[in-house]
């Protein structure tokens, strides 16, 4: 572990190169309006998708972040309970924890922030409907998935990071296992201060709705695979055709080996990361920050090593409802703990 005042020095510096990061796709797609002599601000009509899509296709990804990646979710997440995936390992409380976090967000906290922010929005910013709507598509997307994903690449590595967030993040690492419900097994804290419900709804209402729903869309196939106990990017590192693919596809997009590491209950066999790769949609940023490892190799348990099973309104609700687990980070009175076991103030803690 690095020493204290080295971890406040790396924050800064990798944070001064992701200013530089978020300009980029803007600098050049002006650039490239500049050498091809194109002015598309001049002249614009509303936004629209740039292709002509199936129906049922257009009505997923018109109302993605309401009922359609719901749906997605949904029929992904029944195929991988119906095939048992999560072996004996679901418990009740576990169970409840894990359809509560992916209902309350999905179906109440996001569709509600939408809909409150599109209504303040135009009393905010009165004449920016519309505003970004001349931005083609393309751009939009490839803005989009930068600004968006670098933003919560750095959420995430700073509630590992510093130890007052660790507890609002920490349910996302509780469970003893892997799967795709873990993509929404989150503190309600953590997640209405989520970064991309709000990137989206504002930029629905400055016309960028169709690019910031697209990247929603994937995103949330990737980060939901990612989570998967279904180890699909496994034939990428089997086959000797296909693992050409599989060097940029680990270092571009976040996988289930690369994933599944920052989950593991350890760091000790080398195959565990839980202090790093933490991209979401992008791996490629933990490479960049030198956070990230890459093993193409499944970690043997999961989870916190000291795990007490705390009540699942505990996990879900800290620090509003407090558990009743003596010693607990999320009880009334628990340790507040970093990313290592720190015996001499919180023995039998590991936090992730």
């Amino acid at each position: 572990m690095k020493s204290a005042p080295a971890l406040p020095q790396k924050i800064t510096r990798d944070a001064v190169v992701s200013l530089f990061i978020y300009a980029l796709p803007v600098v050049l797609m002006f650039l490239t309006f500049y050498a091809t002599g194109s002015r598309p601000w001049e002249q614009h009509g509303p936004a629209a998708l740039p292709f002509k899509a199936p129906h049922f296709l257009e009505a997923i990804f018109k109302n993605l972040s309401t009922w359609g990646l719901p749906v997605i979710m949904v029929v992904l997440g029944v195929i991988e309970f119906a095939v048992g995936l999560y072996e004996n390992k679901w418990t009740k409380n576990e169970r409840v924890l894990d359809i509560i976090c992916f209902i309350a967000p999905k179906f109440i906290i996001r569709p509600l922030i939408a809909y409150f922010g599109l209504k303040v929005l135009p009393i905010l910013l009165p004449g920016g409907k519309d505003a970004f709507a001349w931005i083609p598509f393309g751009w939009g997307f490839f803005i989009i998935a930068i600004a968006d994903d670098l933003t919560q690449y750095w959420y995430h590595r700073l509630h590992h990071q510093l130890p007052f967030l660790w507890r609002f993040h920490r349910t996302h690492h509780s469970a003893p296992y892997m799967g795709m419900a873990m993509a929404s097994r989150q503190n309600v804290i953590y997640t209405i201060f989520f970064s991309q419900i709000y990137l989206t709804t504002s930029l629905t209402y400055l016309g960028l709705g169709y690019a910031a729903l697209f990247v929603t869309g994937i995103k949330s196939l990737i980060t939901t695979g990612a989570h998967s106990s279904i180890p699909w990017d496994k034939p990428f590192y089997t086959y000797r055709w296909l693992k050409p693919i599989g060097w940029v596809l680990e270092r571009l997009i976040s996988t289930p080996a690369t994933h599944h590491a920052h989950h593991a209950d350890s760091n000790d066999d080398g195959i565990g990361h839980y202090k790093g790769n933490f991209g979401n949609m992008f791996f490629l940023w933990d490479v960049i920050f030198k956070t990230g490892i890459i093993t193409r190799q499944y970690p043997q348990s999961y989870g916190l090593k000291h795990y007490k099973q705390e009540e699942w309104y505990a996990q879900f609700l800290w620090p509003i409802f407090k558990s009743k687990k003596e010693g607990s980070e999320l009880a009334a009175n628990g340790p507040e703990v970093g990313d290592e076991v720190v015996e001499d103030i919180a023995p039998n803690v590991l936090s992730h």
